[in-house]
């Protein structure tokens, strides 16, 4: 059933100078990093909002360095199919998942989080089939691991107007991830939501380095610079617009210990210092932080704390932040 698309009308306008300087960022125009940093699920409105209203004053003080993008995670994608999907599936205590209720849900949390903050942020494109609920107000989007080999996934990307993200696949093969950037910033022909549609390419679609699995399910990670020199080589062939990598600082690249995040932005760094053309091709770091460390069951209850994939708490998000804001 087709959404009743009024309410949008009450929204206030979307802060387009930030997201203009996120495009700058890509297109290699500003010196300045992306720092797309939150809640690895975006669970709780209230904590959530409680997360990036203490953005607000952190992005004041490194706003020479750094651009702050939160991340407002609203559906999560499941290998098994089960656990927890994300608000976009609002729970109802009699009924169950309310999927109308929960695309909602998640569009008044965007919306809360631009008039109180003025942040513009970043979720997770799980459902191409619901972009359109949220294109006037997203900074950022990310396409999975799991996604980003999808037809529909890349195709409905190349006709958003933001930068997206392109993880490497669960396997590693940054082929796939290179292929997925090359048809998103392409002009295609496609079917969306029943309707015909073709898009002009998006030439801010990038690379995002998550780490893999090998065969053996061993986590490996692949932020390094040997990675990273590989990957600048791999967008000098493709002849592709605006290259570009943001490094996803947990996953498999941290080995999904949140606390090894500030080390490995400090890494990625120093790589940058060495290299020049590693320099230009990152363009930030994607870190899963929250009020509390680490991560507790659905229903654990604590306030602030990831139900999802662990996460860093507050204080050691701070502090990283400005040490980041230090070496640039």
């Amino acid at each position: 059933m087709e959404m009743n698309m009024d309410f949008k009308r009450k929204l206030p306008i979307p802060s387009e100078t930030k997201k203009m300087l996120l495009r700058s960022i890509f297109a290699g125009e500003s010196s300045k990093l992306a720092l797309i940093i939150g809640p690895c699920s975006a669970d709780n409105e209230d904590s959530v909002m409680d997360y990036i209203s203490r953005l607000v004053p952190v992005q004041d003080k490194v706003r020479n360095e750094l651009l702050i993008v939160p991340r407002i995670y609203t559906n999560k994608p499941r290998t098994t199919g089960e656990g927890y999907k994300g608000l976009v599936h609002q729970p109802d205590p009699e009924s169950g998942p309310d999927l109308f209720k929960g695309i909602i849900s998640t569009r008044e949390l965007h919306i809360r989080a631009l008039s109180e903050t003025g942040f513009v942020c970043a979720d997770e494109l799980l459902y191409p089939e619901t972009y359109k609920y949220l294109d006037d107000l997203l900074g950022y989007v990310a396409i999975g691991a799991r996604s980003v080999e999808d037809q529909q996934h890349r195709f409905t990307a190349s006709a958003i107007a933001c930068p997206v993200g392109m993880k490497n696949p669960t396997s590693g093969d940054l082929s796939v991830m290179m292929n997925a950037i090359h048809a998103a910033q392409r002009e295609q022909d496609f079917i969306y939501r029943g309707w015909e549609g073709h898009s002009h390419g998006n030439h801010f679609a990038h690379a995002i380095l998550r780490g893999y699995v090998n065969r053996q399910g061993v986590l490996h990670p692949n932020y390094n610079y040997e990675t990273l020199v590989y990957l600048a080589g791999l967008y000098s062939k493709a002849k592709l617009y605006n290259p570009g990598v943001i490094i996803d600082c947990n996953h498999s690249n941290s080995g999904k210990n949140p606390f090894e995040q500030p080390r490995i932005m400090k890494d990625v760094m120093l790589s940058c210092s060495y290299n020049s053309d590693v320099k230009k091709l990152v363009k930030g770091f994607m870190v899963e932080s929250y009020i509390e460390d680490g991560r507790q069951p659905v229903n654990g209850g604590v306030y602030g704390k990831s139900i999802t994939d662990a996460c860093l708490g507050w204080e050691k998000t701070e502090r990283m932040i400005y040490e980041i804001a230090e070496m640039l």
